[in-house]
C-alpha cells in the first residue's frame, strides 16, 4: 500500500474519534526557549485552542520546536516530527537561525534566500500532500542583536527583517498559487505595539540576547498570534 493511502486510512480513523491536531513546526521561538513552558505563547495557544466549543479535550496541540533550527534542518525532521501524525493544522515558524551568519560560513547565511523561500513552500507542500485543512506562516518579531560579531559589516537585525520579508513574499506566493494560507506578521505587530508604547522599547519584550523572547514578548504573541489561530481555527470546526 502507497504512503498516501497509509495516512489517509490513519485520517479517517482519527476524524471518527473527532480529534483536532495542530502541530507547531519551527525554532526556539516556537518552543519557546529560556522561558517556563507554561508562560510561552505556544501553551497559551493550546488553552484557547480547547475552550472552542464543542472541541473539549480533543483537540492536541503538538510543539515541534527545536532551538537552533534552520529550515533546511527541519526538513530533515519533518516526516517524523509532523507529517507522520497527520495533522489537520500546521503552523510554520523559522528564520532566525536562517538568516544568521556563523564565522566558518563565509560571511554567508546559514541558509540563502533562494533556499530559505524554497523550503518554506516545501514544508507547505508536504503539509498539503497529506490532507491538513490549513496553513498558519509566521514572520519573527524584530531582533536587537546588532552586528554579527565576526563581521562589524553584517546586520543580524538587518538580516532578520530581511528573511521576515521573504517569508511574506511567499505567503503572498502561496496564496496567489490558492494554497490554505494564513499569513501571521509578528514582525508588523510588535513594530505597531512598541511604536504605540512609547514608555517600552524593543528590549523588554527580549531576553539579553537580543533575540529571544521574554515573558513579556510571549505576551504579545499570546495576544495576537492566539486570537488570529484561534478564529481561523475555529472556523473549521463549526
Amino acid at each position: 500500500m502507497c504512503q498516501f493511502s497509509v495516512f489517509s486510512n490513519l485520517r479517517k480513523k482519527l476524524m471518527q474519534n473527532n480529534i483536532n491536531k495542530l502541530y507547531l513546526f519551527g525554532d526556539s521561538i516556537c518552543f519557546g526557549q529560556l522561558v517556563n513552558a507554561h508562560k510561552t505563547w505556544a501553551v497559551k495557544l493550546s488553552q484557547e485552542l480547547n475552550k472552542i466549543e464543542n472541541v473539549n479535550d480533543s483537540f492536541v496541540v503538538q510543539n515541534a520546536g527545536v532551538n537552533g533550527n534552520t529550515t533546511r534542518q527541519a526538513l530533515l525532521r519533518i516526516h517524523y516530527d509532523v507529517i507522520s501524525h497527520n495533522p489537520d493544522f500546521l503552523m510554520i515558524q523559522f528564520g532566525m537561525n536562517d538568516c544568521n551568519y556563523w564565522a566558518d560560513d563565509i560571511c554567508l547565511p546559514r541558509v540563502s534566500p533562494k533556499s530559505f523561500v524554497a523550503n518554506l513552500a516545501e514544508m507547505v507542500d508536504r503539509g498539503l500532500s497529506i490532507g491538513v485543512k490549513h496553513i498558519f506562516l509566521n514572520t519573527n518579531h524584530p531582533s536587537n542583536k546588532g552586528n554579527i560579531p565576526h563581521d562589524d559589516s553584517i546586520s543580524y537585525d538587518k538580516s532578520n527583517s530581511f528573511y521576515n520579508q521573504l517569508i511574506r513574499d511567499t505567503a503572498n506566493q502561496l496564496l496567489d498559487d490558492g494554497k490554505p494560507i494564513t499569513l501571521i506578521d509578528m514582525e508588523s505587530v510588535f513594530k505597531s505595539h512598541i511604536s504605540s508604547k512609547k514608555k517600552f522599547g524593543l528590549e523588554n519584550f527580549l531576553l539579553d540576547d537580543g533575540i529571544h523572547l521574554s515573558e513579556k514578548g510571549h505576551s504579545i504573541y499570546n495576544e495576537n498570534l492566539v486570537p488570529t489561530v484561534v478564529e481561523k481555527i475555529s472556523s473549521f470546526l463549526g
